[in-house]
């Protein structure tokens, strides 16, 4: 989908729009033979996206207010807008390719939406498209240790690299298989979906383990601390605590 856009209609077709669909303006004037290269190009990009990214045209010439306001020194200057701010840009004409790769990142993938659905069969789809996706392996393999198929779950956790929640999860189902009495408090808060409750009952069973526990209650505990979220005020007091724990 491609518009004009001016000063007058910014704020609607611009930074309201972007908060259900990103998108690219693209700052140009007719002067600027850069701009006649790279227009076409922006507009085949957006038209192949099929209104999942929106390409709004504004002439710098007719609305030199707004470009000095978002900074515009050269053009053409590209601007990809999502939730009303500008979220990647690029100035100068460049060729096909980087500018599919730009769009390419403003537009989720079939992955990413199926991701976005959430049910079961949604999430093992998006693993077919791509395997090791931890997005997708770790809540399809708490379904699946939910329904007590503990070896399926497993195996969609071990291909998943760098994911602490991934980790986490198989520490907790192989802990749990082995020696559920030791984290019996901790699990209750776990199948509530109580992380918090769950991190605190978990320390609790650090602070009084054996060696041979503690390894994987210290995955247990980190991966339940990255489904957290750093953003939560509770999650530097656990960590402070996991630290002064193990060493």
């Amino acid at each position: 989908m491609v518009i004009d856009v001016d000063e007058a209609g910014f704020q609607q077709q611009v930074l309201d729009r972007s908060r259900q669909t990103p998108v690219v303006v693209d700052f140009w004037a007719e002067w600027c033979g850069p701009c006649r290269t790279l227009g076409p190009v922006l507009e085949q990009a957006a038209n192949a996206r099929e209104g999942k990214v929106v390409l709004a045209k504004l002439d710098t010439e007719a609305s030199p207010r707004l470009a000095a306001s978002y900074g515009i020194q050269g053009i053409p200057a590209v601007k990809a807008f999502r939730d009303g701010a500008v979220v990647s840009e690029f100035v100068g004409a460049q060729p096909p390719a980087m500018v599919e790769r730009f769009f390419d990142a403003l537009v989720p993938s079939e992955a990413d939406e199926l991701i976005e659905r959430g049910d079961e069969a949604s999430l093992g789809q998006a693993l077919e498209i791509d395997p090791g996706r931890a997005e997708a392996a770790v809540p399809l393999a708490r379904i699946l240790h939910a329904r007590g198929e503990d070896d399926e779950a497993l195996g969609l956790l071990e291909p998943v690299d760098g994911s602490f929640e991934a980790d986490g999860l198989a520490a907790h189902i192989e802990l749990e298989r082995e020696d559920p009495e030791s984290i019996e408090d901790a699990l209750e808060a776990l199948h509530r979906s109580e992380p918090a409750e769950s991190i605190e009952a978990l320390l609790d069973v650090l602070e009084r383990a054996d060696d041979g526990r503690r390894e994987e209650l210290r995955r247990i505990i980190v991966g339940e601390l990255a489904a957290l979220g750093q953003a939560d005020p509770r999650a530097r007091a656990y960590r402070r605590r996991l630290g002064t724990a193990l060493y």
